[in-house]
């Protein structure tokens, strides 16, 4: 049964009118997600450094690790996601799982250490919350850290964590709707095809309707001028062949 919800693929093309079958590519950099993926790989970098122990204890290993595979799946996620979606969709799914681990890993500190998870109508929440949400490079947070105690920085991760997965949630969602109403490769290649085949051939008839537009005009302008008692210009005889004498 065909699905009545199906779009035609959004088919790019070469500056030559050559169709393409890839996706417009994303810049994976911009996305502000990945930007915050960014800062929790660096901020747990610094807070395994400064409150776990570097030997003996696996959480930092899989800390260091979750927040790395979160930020690496999202980048190249991104890169595939020009000719696949379905590759791309598995990744930032792996990447949102990553997140959420690396997310119980700091709640777990918390609740080791007796420490709160900051919520709500907590003022120290609502203002990291809204530094969170405005900034989202590496740089600005940097100075921070050092004057930050594992309470602060646990929280301010936790934050991230959160504000990460919703943004990739919807962003799934998008593609997923996406690759069910354009579907994938496949599709993209017959689509490319089939419109390559379209220019060709409007091409073609273009071309051939202008030729006739010309011998239409010639033959007009014949006439005009055989009205006028204009004389054609004679035909020039053709040169004879030059005997080819041996000496």
């Amino acid at each position: 049964m065909s699905n009545t919800n199906a779009t035609k693929p959004n088919i790019r093309h070469y500056e030559d009118g050559t169709a393409s079958v890839m996706r417009k590519a994303v810049v994976y950099t911009e996305l502000r997600f990945y930007q915050r993926s960014d800062v929790l790989c660096q901020l747990t970098q610094v807070f395994c450094q400064r409150f776990l122990p570097s030997y003996g204890d696996r959480t930092v290993d899989q800390m260091v690790q979750a927040a790395r595979s979160t930020k690496q799946n999202i980048a190249e996620g991104s890169t595939d996601g020009q000719t696949s979606t379905e590759t791309e969709l598995k990744l930032l799914g792996i990447a949102r799982g990553s997140n959420q681990e690396l997310l119980e890993d700091y709640q777990d500190y918390l609740k080791r250490k007796g420490m709160k998870e900051w919520f709500g109508q907590n003022k120290r929440f609502e203002r990291l919350h809204q530094f969170c949400k405005d900034h989202t490079l590496w740089d600005d947070y940097q100075p921070l850290t050092a004057r930050m105690n594992d309470e602060e920085l646990a929280n301010m991760a936790i934050c991230l964590c959160h504000q990460v997965d919703k943004a990739m949630t919807k962003y799934i969602e998008r593609k997923d709707r996406e690759f069910t109403t354009e579907g994938g490769i496949r599709e993209r290649m017959t689509a490319a095809r089939l419109g390559q085949r379209e220019t060709q051939r409007q091409i073609i008839e273009r071309q051939a309707a202008e030729i006739e537009s010309l011998r239409q005009e010639n033959a007009r302008l014949k006439e005009m001028l055989k009205e006028a008692g204009v004389m054609e210009t004679p035909e020039v005889p053709e040169r004879p062949d030059i005997p080819n004498y041996q000496h």
